[in-house]
């Protein structure tokens, strides 16, 4: 049977892939117009801590398993998740993997994949967050509300 709409967020793409494409063709430009970041011992260093941070969305990720809810944006949500890391950002997933895009093109040490984020922020902010949003307010009005004014979207 197949889920009604407004059952579902209607996001543009998968999250990961949104990150990953951007992430992969800035990677492949290095390798032929080679562009540092930054010099190599400063890029690794905050690549690493980026990386340490974006442990963050794996946190998100045990949340949702906690919840018995699904953080796959194609089955529908049964629980607001509002514990956790969710207590501090409304998107500590996204959060995760925005620090580990920046983690990779720092260890890299490559611009491309940095001049392309702001792009990649966008589109989430428009193709993903929003919609999720608005689905939200539908699946759990006054409760969403609530959340949504008292958490703040990225940090």
């Amino acid at each position: 049977m197949a889920q009604k709409r407004q059952d579902l967020p209607g996001i543009v793409a998968p999250p990961p892939i949104l990150y990953a494409v951007p992430l992969t063709l800035g990677l492949v430009l290095q390798h032929y117009r080679p562009e540092r970041l930054m010099p190599p011992g400063i890029s690794h260093l905050l690549g690493w801590v980026f990386a340490a941070l974006s442990l963050l969305g794996f946190v998100a990720l045990v949340s949702f398993r906690r919840a018995r809810t699904s953080p796959n944006p194609w089955r529908p949500t049964t629980t607001l998740v509002v514990g956790g890391p969710y207590q501090v950002t409304r998107n500590p997933m996204y959060v995760g993997f925005t620090l580990m895009y920046l983690a990779t093109a720092c260890v890299v040490n490559t611009l491309w994949p940095v001049l392309a984020l702001p792009v990649v922020l966008v589109v989430m902010q428009r193709g993903v967050i929003l919609r999720e949003e608005e689905y939200l307010e539908r699946r759990f009005g006054a409760e969403y509300l609530a959340y949504k004014a008292r958490v703040r979207r990225w940090l």
